[in-house]
């Protein structure tokens, strides 16, 4: 079996381990304090996980070592970084030595574009856990670009943080008890506005630009934020107390679509003239239109697909689904 590497530890780290351990020999298992190195034992390997879980360092088990991870790592080891570090050097020089990545980091494909060709280019790094999780996005990107279809338009809800906010916004809820919701339950960064500013969405965007072969940087894509200029200084108490001032200003914006037979949505739009990342009124019966909740969609139109946009729809975010694809970037790159 093929030796493998994971990098970062979390949850998804973790569910990696779990899931790849009857295909792959283990290596060894990195955080920022250090790492495991095998062999171990099956057991011992998910003994190592729990103890993460339960927010043991690497470094100070039994086995531990602090250092560098990517010292030991044997030739020709697959590495799977689910860390969110911005690591594109680093990550680039383990390519150039022969290493080959499965990344559910989006943060080096969205760096300078010159590391992210030095990734890509020869077919060593594999990405699809970065867009949609366990949704096959990029592959199917791949797919119509490598058969020669023509893709004009993807358009696409990428967060299911900000579809289940406007999701309540279109049931009637105040913008200001929907993003209090969406933090109580764990579906927003510590400060929201690291998922209301839109910014992961536009790297997301950027993913699938490059990966049709667009030279764009992030800061090429226009971004719409779901707040106002003025709120990004405040503290997030501040941020937090402040909400109220922005509801008559959605529901206004909900109302008027409705009155035109459109809803709300965050939608990422690419064609070949550029990206732009925002609030949009689409048509109740289209494919945005319908998705509810934090569900993910991705659609399509293409030369091939003119008429009927393909589309791609589904959880985009969760543990068991986004290391699935990682395990699918790792098989792949067997």
């Amino acid at each position: 079996m093929h030796n493998l590497a994971i990098y970062g530890f979390g949850g998804v780290g973790r569910a990696v381990l779990a899931q790849a351990l009857p295909h792959f020999t283990l290596a060894l298992v990195a955080d920022r304090s250090g790492y495991v190195v095998g062999p171990l034992s099956n057991e011992r390997w998910l003994a190592v996980a729990a103890a993460k879980a339960q927010g043991t360092t690497l470094a100070s088990l039994p086995e531990g070592t602090s250092g560098d991870w990517r010292a030991a790592l044997p030739a020709g080891c697959l590495v799977a970084d689910t860390t969110a570090e911005a690591n594109a050097a680093q990550l680039v020089e383990l390519v150039a030595q022969g290493q080959r990545l499965a990344l559910a980091n989006k943060k080096p494909l969205c760096d300078d574009l010159n590391l992210f060709q030095a990734l890509v280019g020869e077919r060593r790094t594999r990405y699809e856990a970065t867009v949609g999780a366990g949704l096959p996005i990029v592959v199917t990107t791949n797919l119509l670009r490598d058969s020669g279809d023509q893709v004009q338009r993807i358009e696409g809800c990428l967060s299911g943080t900000l579809g289940f906010l406007l999701s309540s916004i279109e049931q009637g809820k105040p913008y200001s008890s929907a993003v209090r919701e969406a933090k109580a339950l764990g579906w927003t960064e510590p400060d929201p506005r690291d998922d209301l500013g839109g910014v992961d969405v536009a790297r997301k965007a950027l993913i699938l630009a490059r990966t049709l072969g667009y030279q764009w940087n992030l800061s090429d894509i226009a971004i719409e934020p779901l707040y106002p200029a003025e709120f990004a200084d405040l503290s997030i108490a501040e941020f937090m107390a402040q909400l109220e001032q922005l509801d008559a200003g959605y529901a206004q914006r909900q109302a008027e679509a409705v009155a035109q037979g459109q809803t709300l949505r965050y939608v990422a739009s690419i064609t070949p003239d550029g990206a732009r990342i925002g609030l949009q009124a689409v048509a109740n019966d289209s494919p945005l239109g319908s998705l509810k909740g934090p569900d993910n969609l991705v659609a399509w139109t293409t030369k091939r697909y003119q008429e009927r946009p393909l589309v791609v729809r589904g959880p985009g975010a969760g543990v068991e689904v986004t290391a699935s694809a990682v395990l699918f970037d790792l098989l792949a790159l067997c």
